[in-house]
């Protein structure tokens, strides 16, 4: 494996680590700043939202730009807002400097996926998408907890600086091993919005958000939802929130492989299959519960890796579709993964005012269901449209 291949996963891994790590150290942030839990929560939502807008702009202003320009200006950036926030005494320099972090990240993540794709050997593109997206999953089972430790044993002011810290290293690690590559070709901004309106491309988008929504919903609300289904304590909806992480790196890593073997769209109906029909046991489950957890395991891990399993089809589709505005398309991928995940969390929250956990699963499932349908519509789009010979 490349060293640029790995400073690359490295960089995917503290971007992604930056954007969910302050929900472990939320209370002691709250305290430190005289501000209330809803207050420093705040931090959160304003990250997600403005990588979510940003992604985009930001893609089509350094579309030219050579990629190592485009690292060293977001990292540098980031390492500078993280290193603020270690420091400041204030909520509102905090908030800004979470802004700042959230411009980084929006700059350079989509660039992540991107130059992986572009320096990829023919035919390995999926799995190097795949060990990118290692990043992603590896944050949430190894980033956030370790985040979340630095912050009780040293503070939260520790685990900013710590993303300092890890920022720099990624800057420094990513201008050493990633090799010069041209700037993508000019395309006029009228070409941009046609290809990435277009149905092939829109449609898959679309599908992707309906994907993070049902998946999102039950995993942020899985500690109430293990409670109910399986009696778990707490230190069993850690393990298992634990073996979900790890279980969504095999799936993203076996997403990749899968890709390159049988291409993108048999990849993502398999995906998407696999988490209807996990979330279709849930549902027929629940009039049984509690139900054991040797059988609870083996369907959350399931879950977990068909949840991220679709990533790295998705990226090579979009990339192959979208051409020389591929790294446009998979900003607007962000941003509408990001628009997933808000969603998911809104909607699991009104299921469980207005009806109860319960729902979540069978909800998810009809999620599922008109996602696998609009990338059908997606993927016979793309067949209308492609060239005959």
């Amino acid at each position: 494996m490349p060293a640029w291949l790995l400073a690359l996963l490295f960089g995917a891994f503290v971007f992604y680590t930056d954007d969910y790590v302050i929900a472990g150290v939320l209370p002691e942030i709250a305290v430190g700043l005289g501000v209330s839990e809803a207050a420093a929560g705040q931090l959160v939502t304003v990250f997600s939202l403005t990588v979510g807008v940003a992604a985009p702009v930001a893609a089509v202003l350094t579309a030219r730009w050579p990629r190592r320009l485009v690292f060293g200006i977001a990292l540098t950036a980031f390492a500078a807002a993280n290193a603020i926030a270690a420091a400041t005494d204030s909520y509102a320099v905090l908030m800004a400097m979470r802004v700042l972090a959230a411009l980084a990240a929006a700059m350079a993540t989509p660039a992540l996926f991107g130059v992986a794709a572009v320096l990829a050997p023919e035919r390995r593109r999926g799995r190097y998408l795949g060990t990118v997206s290692l990043g992603v999953t590896g944050s949430i089972a190894l980033g956030v907890p370790l985040g979340t430790w630095i912050g009780g044993a040293w503070g939260w002011r520790a685990t900013f600086a710590a993303m300092a810290a890890a920022g720099a290293l990624a800057l420094i690690a990513l201008l050493a091993t990633l090799p010069r590559t041209r700037p993508a070709p000019a395309v006029p901004l009228l070409e941009q919005v046609r290809v990435l309106l277009s149905a092939p491309v829109f449609l898959g988008l679309l599908a992707n958000a309906f994907t993070i929504t049902g998946s999102m919903m039950l995993l942020t609300y899985l500690a109430p939802y293990l409670a109910d289904f399986a009696t778990a304590d707490t230190d069993v909806r850690a393990a298992m929130f634990a073996a979900s992480g790890v279980a969504g790196m095999a799936g993203i890593w076996l997403g990749g492989l899968a890709t390159d073997r049988w291409g993108a769209d048999r990849t993502l109906i398999g995906g998407i299959g696999a988490f209807m029909a996990v979330m279709a046991v849930f549902t027929l489950l629940w009039p049984l519960r509690p139900v054991p957890l040797w059988v609870v395991a083996p369907l959350a891990v399931v879950w977990a890796g068909s949840a991220f399993w679709n990533s790295p089809a998705i990226q090579a589709r979009l990339l192959t579709l979208a051409g020389p505005v591929g790294g446009q398309a998979l900003a607007l991928n962000t941003s509408f993964t990001y628009i997933g995940v808000a969603v998911g969390g809104a909607l699991g929250g009104i299921l469980l005012s207005t009806a109860s956990v319960a729902a979540l699963p069978p909800v998810s499932a009809v999620l599922g269901g008109i996602a696998l349908g609009t990338f059908l519509l997606a993927s016979l789009a793309a067949r209308r449209t492609a060239p005959t010979a």
